[in-house]
């Protein structure tokens, strides 16, 4: 694991949760606006370049259908990603502990810890958990990985053999917050997907606040979650 990821670990078990916040509870939650989306497949992109995914992985996706019959068809897209279950059944079924939930909501995987069992893959119930297992694997298999590539795998490494997932740039967020940035607010401790969204389809803060951007967006305009029979309390609302 590299040495800014294992540092984000370490520093964030060592210390307690509120000195990172200041003694305030906070729970980060995102919620996504269904008619502003355009499905311009940004939030995917962004993602992907932030955090240097190979081929094949995405951690933010996009689920476009159809409903209705012609002459009336009404398209549908749903941007889909780890949804930092306050219930989370990745974490109850991990068995070394390598998948959390941390004291501001958001889910990780711990890369040392974690053993590639695929429990976790197969108990999320929204299927947003990926087995990372090639490294080598490049955009352009026969010219081989190239230099940036090559770059993203020392910024970012990850580890072959171990389950990876949105982890709601937690990176960004545990950065900023310690240069006393706000999450949603200052771009620099914001989501890559929520920075890009030309369209501020995407809004990111604190749900345990009821001042901010989120709790009024979810209040005002009945913001839900997917499967909430599910009883996993999402962290990602929808609203539109």
């Amino acid at each position: 694991m590299g040495e800014g990821i294992k540092n984000i670990f370490s520093s964030f078990k060592a210390r307690g949760f509120d000195k990172v916040t200041g003694g305030k509870m906070t729970r980060w939650s995102m919620v996504i606006d269904l008619k502003q989306c355009v499905n311009c497949y940004a939030c995917m992109i962004a993602c992907k370049q932030e955090h240097f995914l190979p081929p094949g992985v995405y951690w933010n996706r996009l689920l476009v259908g159809e409903i209705g019959e012609y002459p009336r068809v009404r398209k549908l897209v749903y941007p889909l990603l780890c949804n930092h279950c306050k219930e989370a059944v990745c974490v109850n079924v991990c068995p070394t502990g390598a998948s959390t939930r941390r004291e501001d909501g958001i889910v990780t995987v711990d890369p040392d810890t974690c053993s590639g069992c695929q429990y976790c893959v197969i108990a999320c119930p929204y299927q947003q958990r990926t087995l990372y297992v090639d490294k080598n694997k490049g955009y352009f298999p026969e010219a081989g990985l190239t230099e940036l590539e090559v770059m993203g795998r020392k910024l970012y490494p990850l580890q072959p053999g171990t389950v990876i997932k949105c982890n709601f740039c937690m990176e960004r967020i545990d950065k900023g917050i310690t240069q006393g940035l706000k999450p949603g607010i200052d771009r620099e401790a914001t989501p890559a997907c929520v920075n890009t969204c030309m369209v501020k389809a995407r809004h990111f803060g604190d749900l345990d606040d009821p001042d901010s951007d989120v709790s009024m967006l979810i209040r005002a305009r009945k913001g839900y979650s997917l499967h909430p029979e599910w009883g996993t309390e999402p962290s990602v609302y929808y609203i539109d």
